[in-house]
C-alpha cells in the first residue's frame, strides 16, 4: 500500500433535523432529569444513542413500555396518529422531536387523503418514516419503492392519485419512480419535492466525490436510510464505495490500489466519526486532506417552546448544520 489523498465532501453529517432531535433529548434530560424516554433511536446512529443513554436516555421500541406519566420523546422519523393516541392514554408527557420536513409529509398525506386522492408514498417498507405517514390513513396510502410497483399498482389509470416520498431516499431513484408513475396516470398531483434539502445536498457532492476518487466512504449507520443511499449513488457514478459505521470498521484491503478516497457522512452521523476515519486513513498513509466545497447550507430548526429556560423564557438555539456539535451536556 502506497498510500495516497483523502477528500472530505462538505456538506457532510448532521442536518438541521438532527441536531434539533438531539437537542430535544439534551434539553430535557437538563430541565427533568433522567430518565428521560425515547421512542425509538433518536437518530439512526449507535454512537448517538450510547452517548445519550449515557447520560440518562432511556430508548425503547414502543411507547407502552414507558411507565405511566413519564416523559416520553418521539423520535425524528415521526409517529403516526396510533402512537400518539396510545401515548397520550398512558398520560405520557410527550415532547415530539420529529423533523419539521417529515411532518410536513404528514400534513400532505393528511390533506390529500381528505380531498378524495389515494397517496404513493415512495419508501421504504418498514422504515419508521414510513410507518409513521402510512399511519395517517392506512387504507388510502400505498408505499412503493420501484418502477415495477408502479406497473403492478392495483388502480385504474384514471384513478385521482397523490405522490409523496420518503424524505431520505436517493433523489436520482425516486426521480425514475415519479416518472413511472407521471407516465400511467392521469390524475397525479405531486406537492413539491419532499426529498430534504440534507439528503440532496449530500448525495450530490458524493457524485463529485465519486467522479474524483477511487475509493467513496460513508460515515454512518447500518440502518440510516440516507447514509446507504449515499453508498448507493457513489457506485451508481462509478465509485468502489463502502459505509463506514466508526473507524474500527475500515479494512485496510480496501485501500489496495487506491490513490485518492473520498469521505463523506450521512446526516445522522456525528463529526466525531468523521474524524475518527480521517485519523486511521493517515495511519495507513492517506494523510493528505483536502475539502471539497458543495452547497451552503444555513437550515436551522428551533427547539419545542415548552424547552424554554425557566428563568430567562428563551429556548436555546441549536447549531447550524455546518457548525460543531453541542457539548456533551448542552444543546
Amino acid at each position: 500500500m502506497s498510500g495516497g489523498s483523502v477528500v472530505l465532501a462538505e456538506p457532510r453529517g448532521f442536518c438541521a433535523g438532527v441536531r434539533r432531535a438531539i437537542g430535544i433529548v439534551e434539553r430535557a434530560l437538563d430541565l427533568h432529569g433522567a430518565p428521560v424516554y425515547v421512542r425509538k433511536e433518536i437518530v439512526h446512529n449507535q454512537h448517538i444513542v450510547s452517548e445519550l443513554e449515557k447520560r440518562g436516555a432511556v430508548f425503547v421500541d414502543s411507547e407502552e413500555e414507558v411507565p405511566h406519566g413519564a416523559v416520553c420523546v418521539f423520535s425524528a422519523h415521526g409517529v403516526s396518529p396510533g402512537v400518539r393516541s396510545s401515548a397520550a392514554g398512558r398520560g405520557l408527557d410527550v415532547i415530539d422531536a420529529t423533523c419539521p420536513l417529515v411532518s410536513k409529509v404528514h400534513q400532505e398525506a393528511v390533506r390529500f387523503t381528505r380531498d378524495g386522492r389515494t397517496v404513493l408514498l415512495v419508501g421504504h417498507g418498514g422504515h419508521e418514516e414510513v410507518e409513521g405517514v402510512l399511519g395517517e390513513a392506512p387504507d388510502r396510502i400505498v408505499v412503493i419503492e420501484t418502477e415495477d410497483d408502479v406497473r403492478r399498482l392495483g388502480l385504474p389509470d384514471d384513478a385521482p392519485v397523490a405522490v409523496l416520498t420518503q424524505t431520505t431516499l436517493s433523489f436520482d431513484e425516486t426521480e425514475r419512480v415519479v416518472a413511472a408513475l407521471r407516465a400511467r396516470f392521469t390524475d397525479l398531483v405531486t406537492p413539491g419535492d419532499d426529498i430534504c434539502y440534507a439528503s440532496q445536498n449530500r448525495q450530490s457532492a458524493v457524485k463529485d466525490l465519486a467522479r474524483a476518487n477511487d475509493l467513496v466512504l460513508i460515515v454512518g449507520s447500518r440502518n440510516s436510510s440516507n447514509s446507504l443511499r449515499m453508498v448507493e449513488v457513489a457506485r451508481d457514478h462509478g465509485a468502489a464505495a463502502r459505509l463506514v459505521p466508526d473507524a474500527g470498521h475500515l479494512d485496510a484491503a480496501w485501500l489496495e490500489g487506491v490513490s485518492s478516497v473520498g469521505v463523506s457522512a450521512g446526516a445522522s452521523a456525528p463529526e466525531v466519526l468523521v474524524d475518527g476515519l480521517v485519523a486511521r486513513l493517515a495511519e495507513l498513509g492517506f494523510g493528505e486532506v483536502a475539502v471539497e466545497r458543495g452547497a451552503a447550507e444555513d437550515v436551522v430548526f428551533s427547539l419545542p417552546g415548552r424547552l424554554a429556560d425557566p428563568v430567562t423564557g428563551r429556548v436555546p438555539r441549536t447549531p447550524l448544520a455546518g457548525e460543531p456539535a453541542p457539548a456533551p451536556g448542552g444543546v
